[in-house]
């Protein structure tokens, strides 16, 4: 067989990872200026402006939306993988310190509520995209203290500086001119940054950024410990429910569209969501509900209702959370937290607890009730991984049930011949990572997606390339990609085979190789919907939102996701009832299974 895979390797990139990754094994803080040549010198796609005088935009508001909103006053990032790496470096409350999130990563992150972050790390994928994130953070921030030094702007801000609502046309334009920026960006921005916006920007022009950061443990074997730190704690959780007697559907996808589809909730709470919008939107919701109830589109609607719960929830409180709940609890949905160590959320859903009359109606004809009735096999869903960790906690999972039916992976990516909200299903992965070529039968096609896609289009039989970081990327990098016909870029599905290849062999994954996954006895699928097309300079996840644009293709891959796991379990139990039941029993089982 010809070895098709592209020499991708780009030196600048090389020597930015070997510089951050040499620096961090020092016992004494680092600063984060010292990477800021190597970063400049790699030519990121995300940060292709990085070298210049004005501001890139698109990079810092990425930046951003991965930062929690104190960053702004921290100098100093810890970073490890377990509690313990924390106490041991001196750190003895980090318990008592603040919780912080960021909307663009889900990752436990504690501020002492002075200059001191702790970020929990699942893998060597958490440095390769905190330590970019945060450089260019810090760039754009030192290039906009250059340009805030007017008396004038300084004035303005310090007069403005607690206030906590948007700008004026006026006030905006001065400042977006001091910026050297567009007013378009200055909006987004001001988003991003929210109620701390003025705020941050007086902090900007008084002083630059001087990130230190301190790496308090990382060894292979910390990951190990804090993956298996993490099933201990989901565990625990799941009370009664032995996950290692149980045959197991693995689903990595987000906390919301495969409960949204299986509880019927949204529905339910129709007339609620429509009059909270009537109430609080501006105007685009009101009339997108009703040019789809014009349409009488009811895959539309049902999108449309799971989009506004997620804002009538977060205003509505604990009441319509506890509902939700409540709805959850009764069809055997157990959420998952993680509280020790990294912050990735599961879900275990109890298939013989589902009503069949609360599902979304494109599911509704794979369901066989009989047969959910008196299955066994429950759904672990987890909260999209961030590169490597995909491998530790899918070897982990594999390790523990009791069997494994099949390994479903719904994600974000990048194309390269698509637009976003495109749905790529690859069926060859080349993993930056093990430098391996995984090829394999996606049990997934165009067709199972297709119907419950409205706007973009799917694309199969793709070649999707796995790399180390959303930054570590140039178009030099990227160009190689494409000429090989490599056109799906993202960071899971690589450590996923590689996890996969280890669950049916008896033996480490190599490296370096082509390796055929076609024996693998369950179910092996990856749909990805594009959230950027990095082969357009600027066009990256900073500088737009999917919004509800993205509801779409995320709700049509998870809708086959379960599709599949539906039919697939009808198969299993009719299976059943072949070789223990009779013959009428059977026909019942396996009735419209094709």
């Amino acid at each position: 067989m010809d070895r098709t895979v592209p020499k991708t390797d780009s030196e600048e990139i090389k020597l930015y990872m070997r510089t951050y990754y040499s620096l961090l094994r020092s016992s004494y803080p680092i600063q984060i200026e010292t990477l800021a040549e190597s970063h400049m010198a790699m030519e990121s796609s995300l940060h292709i402006h990085a070298g210049d005088l004005r501001p890139d935009m698109s990079a810092l508001i990425y930046a951003s939306l991965r930062l929690p909103d104190c960053m702004a006053d921290v100098d100093l990032v810890l970073i490890g993988q377990i509690e313990r790496s924390f106490v041991e470096a001196g750190y003895t409350n980090i318990r008592e310190w603040q919780r912080v999130s960021a909307p663009g990563r889900r990752r436990r992150v504690h501020f002492n509520g002075e200059s001191a972050l702790a970020v929990f790390i699942a893998s060597r994928s958490d440095i390769d995209d905190l330590v970019p994130i945060l450089t260019a953070y810090q760039i754009e921030w030192n290039k906009i203290h250059t340009l805030l030094q007017a008396e004038d702007i300084q004035l303005v801000l310090e007069q403005q500086r607690s206030r906590r609502d948007k700008l004026s046309e006026a006030e905006a334009d001065l400042i977006a001119k001091a910026m050297q920026t567009e007013k378009d960006d200055l909006r987004r921005l001001e988003v991003v940054w929210g109620e701390r916006f003025v705020e941050t920007l007086y902090a900007i022009a008084r002083g630059r950024k001087q990130i230190r950061l301190q790496m308090l443990a990382g060894s292979l074997a910390d990951y190990r410990r804090a993956t298996a730190y993490w099933w201990a704690e989901i565990s625990e959780q799941l009370g009664g429910i032995n996950l290692e007697d149980r045959p197991v559907y693995f689903v990595s996808s987000n906390t919301h569209s495969m409960v949204n589809l299986l509880t019927g909730f949204a529905q339910r709470e129709e007339s609620n969501l429509v009059e909270y919008i009537q109430r609080f939107d501006k105007g685009e919701l009101v009339e997108l509900y009703q040019a789809i109830q014009e349409n009488d589109d009811r895959k539309s609607l049902d999108n449309f209702l799971y989009y506004v719960l997620k804002k009538y929830i977060a205003d509505k409180g604990d009441a319509a959370r506890d509902s939700l709940a409540a709805d959850e609890q009764a069809i055997g949905i157990h959420r998952l937290n993680s509280k020790q160590g990294f912050d990735i959320e599961a879900q275990v859903i109890e298939l013989n607890k589902l009503r069949p009359d609360w599902l979304d109606a494109r599911l509704q004809n794979v369901v066989d009730a009989p047969a959910l009735a008196h299955s066994n096999a429950v759904i672990l869903n987890i909260d999209y991984p961030l590169g490597l960790a995909a491998y530790e906690l899918l070897n982990r999972i594999t390790e523990r049930v009791g069997s494994l039916l099949g390994v479903y992976v719904m994600g974000k990516a990048a194309t390269l011949n698509g637009g976003v909200g495109d749905v790529m299903i690859p069926s060859v992965i080349h993993d930056e990572h093990s430098q391996n070529t995984y090829l394999f039968q996606n049990c997934f096609t165009a067709q199972d997606v297709v119907p419950y896609l409205t706007y973009g289009m799917v694309l199969d039989n793709q070649k999707g390339i796995s790399v180390p970081g959303t930054f570590l990327q140039n178009p030099r990098y990227m160009s190689v990609f494409y000429q090989e016909g490599y056109t799906d870029i993202e960071m899971e599905a690589g450590p996923f085979l590689s996890s996969v290849y280890e669950a049916f062999r008896p033996k480490l994954h190599p490296a370096n190789e082509i390796v055929n996954l076609y024996g693998v006895p369950f179910d092996v699928g990856f749909l990805h919907y594009a959230s950027d097309t990095p082969m357009s300079k600027g066009k990256n996840l900073g500088a737009g939102s999917l919004s509800y644009g993205g509801i779409d293709p995320t709700y049509a891959t998870a809708v086959a996701i379960l599709r599949r796991i539906f039919l697939q379990e009808k198969r299993r139990m009719g299976a059943k009832v072949i070789s223990g039941g009779t013959l009428a029993e059977a026909s019942v089982m396996v009735e419209d299974s094709y």
